[in-house]
């Protein structure tokens, strides 16, 4: 609060209280002039503008005559405009409304200042235009407050939507507002929640993703973070990026997908194998979904199984007249190594050895490798109560057809 010596005499106050009207009218007069953004701006909006600045010098009118606290700016001035102007004019704009209103109050209202009140108008306007910055960023950060805080809910119902596998009209709806309406190559990543502020996971899962060009929708799910990385060039490489960001436990991601759309079948292999990875205590982090399917199956995960059918018993029955199917079952089950599954079969161990490569240039699956091992060995318990081949590949069919 300004003292008495400080403040300009009653009858500067006066005079700057009658020119009111015209100070008004000048300050929309040079964002006319001065600002290109004004000028394209809506005639509705342009309004608004035009009122924020002349409540803007009512405001300094009224502080200027009045005991000169803050009040009045806050409450007033910003306060003429409908919050849907915020998303019209940044910021910046802001700025520049402010200062050229600052601008014409100071040119004009020194003109009407009384001999030796000149200096004291001077540092009025300053005091006033600082005010009233205050308040601008203020009105600003409340707004982005709550966009963030509705953008926050919006990104949590989308996450959900995926996980429920409900990509119907109103997940396109929130998807998009949410810039997700044309992202491609996308994958889930699951992992365990930190232990020490959780809240901040969803915010730094966005400055990492930024960081390595990749967008993200997050939620946290009690004990797990699920992710929706989008624009993935290798799901592994953006999940290895985003692992500091999770807590301690497996980080599991499910194939890349097209689109959101189509990202419940990435989901629901990413929450199959997160649930099952301590089966596998010495698995990668991060681990795809794909290399946990013989713990998912264990957990009862139908299309883990079916794909381990369709993957691994299918191809080695119908390769070599069953011989890689026969190799394979007398080196997992016999436990003999090579050169007693050479003499169970009555080859040589060589041939064994040939048909151990010809398996895992197959299948994919390396049977001297113990995790490998247990996968096929699975496979082929799977593949061996599985019904008949045709029906089989029909079954392994439908199981794909329902992930999609």
């Amino acid at each position: 609060m300004a003292t008495s010596k400080s403040r300009p005499s009653a009858a500067t106050r006066r005079r700057v209280e009658q020119a009111a009207g015209d100070l008004g009218a000048a300050a929309v007069q040079q964002m006319e002039t001065q600002h290109e953004w004004y000028r394209a701006l809506p005639a509705e909006e342009r309004s608004w503008v035009g009122l924020v600045a002349q409540a803007g010098i009512r405001s300094f009118i009224e502080w200027f005559t009045g005991p000169q606290d803050h009040a009045h700016v806050t409450a007033d001035v910003f306060g003429t405009a409908p919050r849907e102007l915020t998303r019209s004019i940044n910021l910046g704009q802001t700025l520049d409304l402010v200062r050229t209103v600052v601008d014409v109050v100071e040119r004009e209202s020194t003109g009407l200042a009384a001999r030796g009140d000149e200096v004291k108008v001077r540092e009025a306007v300053l005091r006033y235009s600082r005010e009233i910055a205050f308040s601008a960023a203020e009105v600003y950060a409340h707004a982005a407050e709550a966009r963030g805080a509705w953008d926050a809910r919006l990104e949590a119902l989308v996450v959900d939507a995926v996980i429920r596998g409900e990509a119907d009209d109103s997940m396109q709806s929130r998807a998009s507002a949410l810039g997700w309406g044309t992202t491609t190559d996308v994958c889930v990543i699951v992992g365990s929640t930190p232990s020490s502020g959780p809240s901040q996971v969803v915010e730094e899962l966005h400055r990492v993703a930024k960081r390595h060009g990749v967008e993200v929708l997050a939620a946290i799910q009690g004990r797990r973070v699920v992710c929706i990385a989008g624009q993935v060039a290798d799901a592994l490489e953006s999940a290895s990026e985003l692992g500091p960001v999770f807590g301690d436990g497996p980080i599991v991601v499910g194939p890349v997908v097209p689109h959101l759309y189509a990202a419940g079948r990435s989901a629901r292999a990413a929450l199959s194998g997160h649930m099952a990875a301590p089966a596998w205590p010495t698995a990668p982090r991060p681990a795809r979904s794909d290399d946990l399917l013989a713990e998912r199956a264990l957990l009862g995960d139908l299309p883990a199984r079916a794909a381990l059918v369709s993957s691994v018993y299918a191809p080695l029955s119908a390769s070599g007249g069953g011989n890689l199917l026969e190799t394979a079952a007398a080196y997992l089950d016999g436990g003999l190594g090579l050169e007693g599954t050479a003499r169970t079969l009555f080859v040589h161990t060589n041939t064994v050895r040939y048909r151990l490569a010809k398996i895992a240039d197959s299948i994919g699956y390396d049977l001297t490798d113990p995790h490998d091992a247990q996968t096929v060995r699975l496979a082929l318990a799977y593949g061996r109560v599985a019904p008949e081949p045709s029906q089989r590949v029909s079954r392994a069919s439908a199981a794909r057809s329902s992930e999609l």
